[in-house]
């Protein structure tokens, strides 16, 4: 497949089919100073709700227990300075941060520490989108048969056989943003960390802020994907209701995806130059999509912040505790590489949408079941050390983490999920 890349990150892509076919808690107190204060964060202080349901006071900010936030003093600082820097020095290429609405474009909140900014490139010149399946997880960008290299705006980051070079972007860019933080006056409380390419900044010693640099694709749809939704009434005619319904397939598929520069986890250890050249996919728009109906996104909510409570740390510490302790107010301890990632769980709610295909499915009233079915799905997922892709079922999401890892998980999850069935008092506490 062809398609012209026009001069707006994220404007509809029209397109030639030509070549390859069809293609595709108190933490957050402290973050109002990093963005507007209506972004809808995805981690959420569960303290106030009771279960059985119909009594739910969500808050998306707020102290836990009797902890009192304190006025906002140490807050990261705004992350368009240094990105307009980047920015200036590479006009032709990349886009400003583009605030909407009050709200950053390309915002992402992983967490209450932990966020991303996917800065969307200018889409300039003619490119073959190539998804063929010889990069898991990703497709390459080539430059259209008939035209120059030296003819391209992109020139320094295409490689001699013509592709556009995720890598080469993500390498020039992780070294703008080093020259613009060593000019901001952030430059004391702002860090570059991690020894690749991908640019992670560490803020106050507090949070990670990760920028991306990405191609906007809208109105196409990869191939590898186009399997999606494998419930299809057509494919299983005993199957009498079906999630996602048609109206929502055409939307989710119309809103497109995204060509990441990032790494990818899901290649082989070994990387081709074809590999290391290449964009990942993501679908982050048509996931938010799909979680947009009935309390869909509000488990979601719950089970993260579930997750990030009691469930992330890889310290052996935490795991010394028994959950049920944390029943009656005792909290886990220790720091340590994240043991389950928020994006497991918002694959596992998906695949929960699918098994639960009905409305009332997901109700308020029906959000201790679902929550139930998710710990317990993830608890055999890690048993079997395997979690599909929700829209790319043949990449298994565990394939980086070693089995000691998985099964402290699996226990930990056991744990607190039969906190939640014998504890009255477990939504109060946990």
């Amino acid at each position: 497949m062809t398609k012209r890349m026009t001069d707006r990150g994220t404007s509809s892509l029209p397109v030639e089919h030509q070549l390859y076919g069809s293609a595709a808690g108190t933490e957050c107190q402290s973050t109002r100073d990093f963005y507007p204060a209506n972004i809808p964060l995805q981690a959420y202080n569960t303290d106030g709700m009771n279960l059985p349901p119909g009594s739910y006071s969500l808050q998306s900010c707020g102290a836990s227990g009797a902890e009192q936030p304190e006025e906002n003093t140490h807050g990261p600082p705004q992350p368009s300075p240094v990105l307009y820097k980047a920015a200036a020095a590479a006009p032709k290429h990349m886009a400003t941060l583009g605030v909407e609405a009050e709200l950053y474009e390309g915002l992402r909140v992983n967490s209450a520490t932990e966020f991303e900014v996917i800065l969307f490139l200018n889409q300039m010149g003619v490119f073959n989108f190539v998804d063929d399946g010889s990069v898991p997880g990703g497709a390459v960008l080539k430059l259209s048969d008939g035209r120059k290299r030296s003819m391209s705006l992109w020139v320094e980051f295409i490689t001699a056989s013509g592709y556009l070079s995720a890598r080469k972007i993500r390498v020039r860019f992780h070294s703008l943003v080093a020259q613009a933080i060593d000019k901001c006056t952030y430059r004391g409380i702002l860090q570059l960390v991690g020894q690749h390419s991908e640019v992670r900044i560490r803020i106050r010693d507090r949070y990670t802020l990760q920028i991306t640099p990405a191609f906007r694709c809208q109105g196409l749809w990869p191939r590898s994907a186009s399997h999606w939704p494998t419930n299809n009434r057509s494919t299983n005619p005993n199957v009498w209701m079906v999630w996602p319904p048609p109206r929502l397939i055409s939307e989710v598929k119309h809103e497109g995806f995204t060509l990441l520069s990032q790494e990818s986890t899901y290649i082989r250890d070994k990387q081709t130059s074809a590999e290391g050249d290449a964009w990942l996919l993501d679908f982050y728009e048509a996931e938010e999509s799909l979680l947009n109906q009935g309390s869909r996104q509000l488990c979601l909510n719950i089970l993260t912040t579930l997750v990030e409570r009691h469930l992330a740390s890889t310290s052996e510490e935490g795991s010394q505790q028994h959950p049920v302790d944390e029943c009656y107010g005792a909290k886990m301890a220790g720091e340590g590489p994240p043991l389950i990632h928020d994006y497991y769980i918002k694959t596992l709610v998906l695949h929960e949408c699918e098994k639960h295909p009905q409305e009332e499915d997901w109700t308020e009233y029906t959000i201790p079941d679902r929550i139930s079915g998710i710990l317990l799905q993830l608890i055999s997922c890690l048993q079997h050390r395997h979690c599909p892709h929700y829209f790319l079922p043949q990449l298994n999401l565990f394939r980086r983490q070693t089995p000691s890892a998985m099964e402290l998980a699996a226990r930990r999850t056991w744990g607190l999920l039969r906190t939640l069935i014998t504890c009255p008092t477990a939504f109060e506490r946990l």
